[in-house]
């Protein structure tokens, strides 16, 4: 079993790409579910109009790069308006519901044949990255070339989105905590224990909630950003209801209404997945087997990685429910 090769790619796992967008996305999540108590389940929707805003910027508008993340934004809170203004007023279940059909039918629209002209249906959109690339190699990093240090070497375009990324955590992180802690974060917190109390104060509190929605959204939209420039391309696929809860989980794991939880929690969990997997594709080279039956097989390694994880956050929800850096009190929501 070769060790080194298994700890050198969860190091990177840890603090790599995956780790980047699930933090910014967790992040914005974070503001809706952890400090306003808004169930969204549709936060891979805010990360697809990210990544077609910039995809269709890139590939098909024929204007610059640049132009892609305003034009994401843009798709966003429109999404976040349509979702928010026929739900905010009635029971967090319905808004529930609403985003995670809303998400759904972004991706089967994307990848839909009928609009294959303008998203790529389900082949998605690639070769979009020449712009990224030159802008990398305005700054010195060239794709072919290899940085970092052992054990953390990644190629140019890794390189180059890791520092970006890193530096979009560490600006939403500041941001979020900044505003968490002013009047309208306190505003947000309030909603979450008990809005009726809030409306008694006279705050407008469908109003509270859809700022929370948009700006988690918007924060969620920079992260498919990140995840499609990594990529150089983007795929509806990519963006489906699973991602959401694999987010949900990494901010439930590191603890919600906590900065430092979506941070971290996405550190935590990309760095787990990415050893359970190294480990068990390791024992998978010698299959272990009892008499003629096998326990496991390398086509096998994907599903049990997914059930151990699975068996790892149930025990971490009977033994700490409130994540590591989380406070107990700030699972309770208002939920009406």
């Amino acid at each position: 079993m070769d060790w080194n090769l298994i700890f050198e790619n969860s190091l990177k796992g840890f603090i790599g790409i995956n780790a980047v967008y699930f933090a910014i996305a967790a992040l914005g999540l974070n503001v809706q579910f952890g400090y306003t108590g808004l169930l969204n389940f549709g936060q891979a929707g805010f990360m697809a109009c990210g990544a077609y805003g910039l995809g269709m910027t890139a590939h098909y508008f024929d204007i610059s790069f640049w132009w892609g993340i305003p034009i994401g934004i843009l798709f966003s809170v429109v999404l976040g308006l349509l979702m928010g203004i026929p739900t905010l007023r009635l029971r967090a279940d319905y808004l529930a519901i609403v985003t995670i059909a809303t998400a759904e039918i972004i991706r089967l629209v994307v990848r839909s044949v009928k609009f294959k002209t303008y998203f790529g249906g389900s082949d998605g959109i690639n070769g979009f990255s020449g712009s990224f690339r030159k802008l990398g190699n305005d700054f010195g990093i060239q794709e072919s070339d290899k940085y970092g240090f052992w054990p953390f070497k990644f190629t140019g375009r890794e390189f180059w989105v890791l520092i970006v990324g890193w530096l979009l955590v560490a600006i939403f992180g500041f941001v979020v905590y900044k505003l968490m802690k002013s009047p309208w974060g306190r505003v947000l917190k309030a909603i979450r224990e008990d809005e009726d109390a809030v409306k008694s104060l006279g705050k407008n509190v469908y109003s509270y909630k859809m700022q929370s929605l948009i700006l988690g959204g918007v924060i969620g939209t920079v992260s498919g950003m990140i995840f499609a420039l990594d990529r150089g391309s983007v795929q509806p696929d990519n963006y489906s209801r699973d991602l959401t809860f694999y987010i949900l989980t990494a901010l439930v794991l590191g603890g919600v209404a906590k900065v430092s939880g979506s941070i971290v929690g996405s550190m935590m969990f990309w760095g787990l997945f990415t050893f359970m997997d190294n480990f068990l594709r390791q024992v998978a080279k010698d299959p272990v087997s009892i008499g003629n039956f096998t326990i496991m097989k390398s086509t096998q390694v994907g599903q049990l990685n997914f059930i151990l994880i699975g068996i790892t956050l149930i025990l971490l929800m009977v033994f700490r429910p409130q994540g590591v850096f989380g406070n107990r009190k700030e699972m309770a929501f208002d939920g009406r």
